[in-house]
């Protein structure tokens, strides 16, 4: 019998011992709510770029469709993956991680405005960058769940994780791609401070990154103008501020209920990137200010979600797996908001569920599905609910035997 709700459980096919339940089902609909929000998007900020560059105004939402269907596919099967090989593919999974990135530094990565982080995939391209943070995610895991009384040593409790995404990051900046190997540093601090290691030596690397950050945005003339436009955009509104007040002038013409589906100016090639990165803007100015909360609301149920089966998670090493997966989607979603709004230098950080993109996409298929497979954990609190539940139907029905 398994536990298919908060308050009541119901008979199932599955024996009495078994501890699985049904899935998060709020969680399910909020994510469905959103890509389908998402396919909408595509296909109002997508068309003009699509009806120029490959005469179809249709070309992004019918790709987009594909990889929301083929998405699902990856969720259902995530979402009843086998808990005991999830627990043992860490070392595989930042194997391939490694090997992938590494192949994007050869003649088969897809260069694109001088940064290699593409490989060819049929008729696709496929970002590795994507699923090395999921990678990275079990692996962290695993590590601060099993060595957690090696957590407050540095040689052996802090050193090994920091390589392993030392690693990660290196073969990004190789790339380039700064911004996502900041991601890896940010998911590798907050998984360290959840899983208990020493605040001095998180403060201590933190200042050490920070330190390096700075030089390499000090010594590379690309990161330095992106970064004096972030500060400024209006300064140079025609050059590198050009994206920032493009979608500034987007939010501020959508007012508060939009200039309605489709009726938007900026994504008339105005724009830069409307269907991916600032999709978003195009919900500001389409749907207005109301949309835009719509939107909040829904990633505000997602984490609430996210962060109800986290607490109800019985391991250590399976509240830090699926605290980590929803740090990554939580991290795409706050960047790619700081970032239109101007808080953060630009970086293109596709915004989950809405953005354009096979493999942001699907890694954040993956991402939810591993969360309803935790979901699906009966916590102890609703096993001794139950229990609690039989003992009292076994004596009932004790009692009126005997009487």
């Amino acid at each position: 019998m398994i536990y298919s709700g908060n308050k009541n459980y119901r008979k199932k096919t599955a024996s009495p011992s078994q501890e699985y339940r049904s899935i998060d089902w709020w969680l399910l609909v909020s994510v469905l709510i959103m890509l389908s929000l998402g396919l909408l998007m595509v296909l109002s900020a997508g068309s003009v770029v699509g009806e120029r560059d490959f005469g179809d105004k249709y070309y992004f939402f019918k790709r987009q469709f594909a990889f929301v269907s083929f998405g699902l596919v990856i969720m259902t099967a995530c979402t009843y993956f086998p808990r005991r090989i999830l627990n043992n593919i860490h070392y595989l999974a930042i194997g391939i991680s490694i090997f992938l990135l590494l192949l994007t530094l050869t003649p088969l990565g897809i260069d694109v405005n001088g940064a290699s982080r593409w490989l060819p995939f049929f008729s696709f391209s496929l970002q590795p960058m994507e699923f090395a943070r999921i990678a990275l995610v079990l692996y962290l895991s695993y590590f601060l769940s099993t060595h957690q009384h090696l957590g407050r040593t540095f040689s052996k409790g802090v050193i090994p994780p920091f390589a392993i995404t030392g690693i990660l990051c290196m073969l990004l900046l190789l790339q380039p791609d700064f911004g996502a190997a900041v991601i890896l540093l940010a998911i590798l601090f907050f998984l360290c401070l959840a899983g208990g290691t020493r605040f001095i030596y998180l403060a201590l690397s933190f200042s050490m990154m920070t330190t390096l950050a700075v030089s390499l945005i000090m010594n590379s003339p690309y990161r330095m103008r992106r970064l004096l436009a972030f500060i400024d955009p209006f300064k140079d509104a025609q050059g590198t501020g050009y994206q920032l007040v493009q979608s500034f002038y987007a939010l501020a013409e959508g007012s508060f209920l939009g200039v309605g589906m489709g009726n938007g100016r900026q994504k008339l090639l105005y724009l830069p990137e409307a269907h991916n990165d600032f999709i978003v803007s195009v919900i500001g100015e389409e749907l207005g200010l109301l949309g835009i909360t719509i939107m909040m609301g829904l990633f505000m149920l997602i984490f609430a979600r996210c962060y109800r089966i986290v607490l109800g998670q019985k391991e250590l090493r399976d509240k830090l797996t699926c605290f980590g997966l929803s740090l990554i989607i939580a991290l795409g979603a706050t960047l790619n908001l700081a970032v239109i709004m101007g808080m953060v230098p630009p970086k293109g950080v596709a915004m989950p569920f809405l953005s354009y993109g096979g493999s942001s996409l699907l890694a954040t298929m993956v991402c939810i599905g591993f969360i309803l497979n935790y979901s699906r954990t009966v916590s102890p609190e609703e096993k001794n609910l139950y229990t609690n539940k039989k003992t009292n139907l076994s004596m009932q029905k004790l009692n009126k035997d005997y009487a």
